[in-house]
């Protein structure tokens, strides 16, 4: 299940969750939309984490926790700490930044 912010508090789901994926899009991204199904799949492979759709632009704070600079970015987040992070509309580079985190 993918949890979809609605309010800026991002910080607040990354300290309560053990592994989180964010993915930071905006209404006007369309590959941000190209990928959310693809994002949705992930999530349902891996119950295990926590996934989070997160409006880069409604929501600055949670933005700053991660390096965002082009949408879709995707980041993650285990034990409360940044791991890594991607920009990608490539659902196979996606996949690889979640096993960086499950190989550990």
């Amino acid at each position: 299940m993918v949890k979809e912010l609605d309010q800026d508090n991002l910080k607040q789901l990354v300290s309560d969750n053990e592994t989180v994926v964010v993915q930071y899009s905006a209404s006007w991204c369309g590959n941000c939309r190209i990928m959310k199904p693809k994002f949705k799949k992930l999530a349902t492979e891996n119950d295990n984490m926590t996934f989070v759709m997160a409006d880069a632009e409604k929501f600055p704070e949670s933005r700053k926790l991660a390096t965002v600079d082009n949408l879709p970015t995707f980041a993650i987040f285990k034990d409360g700490t940044f791991v890594n992070q991607v920009q990608t509309n490539k659902y196979e580079v996606l996949k690889e930044l979640v096993n960086e985190v499950t190989s550990n």
